[in-house]
């Protein structure tokens, strides 16, 4: 059975952006390529046992094994030597993706405290969306007895539009809770000259 988000995204979705963009070409149209979910784990230089806490996280929230990462330079400040395993970074794509980013959307992001939506501008510029996470007990597949210190986490989504605008366009047909855009003139009120 596909993920209801593919659904939504192959019947609603497409034939909006189809509509918006004035584009006939299916593939020529914006779609999600792939997820990536980092978590940086900075105490994993003096204690082990939190990456391999960040690790079963990861694994139980996407779905499959994250790869460990590693530094690439030496920062004597941070005690940190090049090679050192300092977080740990999984890519989802296809119907995990999809799950994912339902979860996401539907359950984990309203549990986040005092929520008040997402940034739009949060594109890198090639249509590229990237937020963080300040604590990953927000998806209720976390035993909170289990991961008791808080870990943050990345989550980047990858586009095929190189445009923001069409990226846009594309996560709130999908359902991405964005903050509602201010008015240009609200600012501008009685007693401004």
């Amino acid at each position: 059975m596909p993920p209801r988000l593919l659904e939504r995204y192959e019947q609603q979705v497409l034939p909006s952006l189809k509509e918006k963009l004035g584009r006939d070409n299916r593939h020529a149209l914006p779609r999600l390529q792939k997820i990536i979910i980092n978590m940086g784990v900075g105490t994993a230089i003096s204690e082990k046992k939190h990456l391999e806490e960040a690790v079963n996280a990861l694994t139980q929230i996407s779905g499959q094994r994250p790869a460990v990462t590693k530094s690439r330079k030496s920062v004597a400040n941070f005690k940190l030597r090049e090679g050192m395993e300092i977080g740990c970074k999984v890519t989802l794509r296809g119907t995990r993706m999809y799950e994912f980013l339902d979860r996401l959307i539907s359950i984990a992001l309203p549990r986040v405290r005092d929520f008040r939506g997402l940034n739009p501008k949060a594109f890198d510029g090639h249509g590229n969306y990237s937020l963080g996470l300040s604590e990953q007990l927000v998806f209720p597949e976390l035993n909170p007895d289990k991961f008791t210190r808080p870990q943050g986490m990345n989550i980047t989504l990858v586009m095929s539009s190189e445009k923001n605008e069409e990226s846009l366009e594309l996560l709130r047909g999908l359902g991405m809770p964005f903050k509602a855009e201010e008015t240009a003139g609200k600012g501008k009120g009685a007693g401004q000259a």
